[in-house]
């Protein structure tokens, strides 16, 4: 790893990573505070049958009990697109952002290896995905506090989830820097990149409202964030098994990839 690139890397995110933690913190705490506010009016309207049982609890999130409440803030789009914001935008950039702009070959002319550029690039996205997620689990933290539900929450739990979450984007991240290392140009790095999230979230979706589609949830990345087995303390040790393994694969195929590729010159 190249300290002073990574070091460049921070300054030139940092302002971006401190808006986006602020956003993830603040959503974090408003879905409990929600939930105290109106989760017994939102529980009679359920009871009364006006919202269809399927959607009562949909990726184990809702609004009537306090895990669920914080559940429906992982799975909801505002929070997912904050998250990728770095686990995406930054990973599918990273490199191929360097070779659109004509910048890789400065980097390579310094004593930087290829294997040295990957890994300040991969440490560079685990970094701001550790920080997103845990933005939002401490928003959570705060938002259960303000309420004062604190002893309901299981707050020594929380580190399960913290650590479920940054698996999860985490594979995102590193999915999206093996694209980013497969092009010379930012789109099609970005949009295969954009395109792997939006077909896994949609496959966990399909499967969670087709139950004849269920065994689709296997093959998507977000079904193994499961926010209420991490909060009660029984998380399902082969969900962090599935993700780490993913993460893995896509670092292993980053560095055979940007190591053998040949480096065309920038149009």
């Amino acid at each position: 790893m190249s300290a002073a690139w990574f070091g460049h890397v921070w300054r030139a995110h940092r302002g971006r990573l401190v808006i986006v933690a602020a956003a993830l913190v603040g959503w974090g705490a408003l879905l409990p505070i929600i939930f105290d506010a109106f989760g017994e009016q939102f529980q009679t309207l359920m009871d009364s049958g006006a919202i269809p049982s399927q959607l009562a609890q949909f990726g184990g999130g809702d609004i009537f009990s306090l895990a669920g409440s914080i559940s429906l803030g992982y799975i909801h789009p505002i929070a997912i697109g904050l998250m990728l914001v770095f686990a995406v935008g930054f990973a599918a950039s990273s490199l191929a952002g360097e070779r659109q702009r004509g910048t890789m070959e400065i980097l390579l002319a310094r004593p930087v290896s290829r294997r040295g550029l990957v890994g300040t690039v991969l440490a560079a996205s685990a970094l701001f995905v550790i920080i997103t997620s845990g933005a939002q689990t401490l928003g959570a933290l705060l938002g259960t506090a303000v309420v004062g539900r604190i002893d309901e929450l299981g707050a020594g739990n929380l580190p399960i989830l913290w650590l479920n979450a940054a698996l999860l984007f985490g594979a995102f991240a590193a999915i999206s820097v093996a694209a980013s290392a497969s092009f010379d140009r930012l789109t099609p790095a970005l949009g295969l990149s954009l395109g792997f999230v939006l077909v896994s979230y949609f496959l966990d979706t399909v499967g969670q409202l087709w139950p004849d589609a269920a065994f689709l949830q296997t093959y998507a990345l977000p079904h193994y964030l499961d926010v209420r087995a991490a909060l009660a303390g029984l998380p399902d040790p082969g969900d962090f098994a599935v993700l780490a393994a993913v993460i893995a694969v896509a670092v292993t195929v980053t560095l055979v990839v940007f190591e053998r590729r040949d480096l065309a010159a920038p149009s």
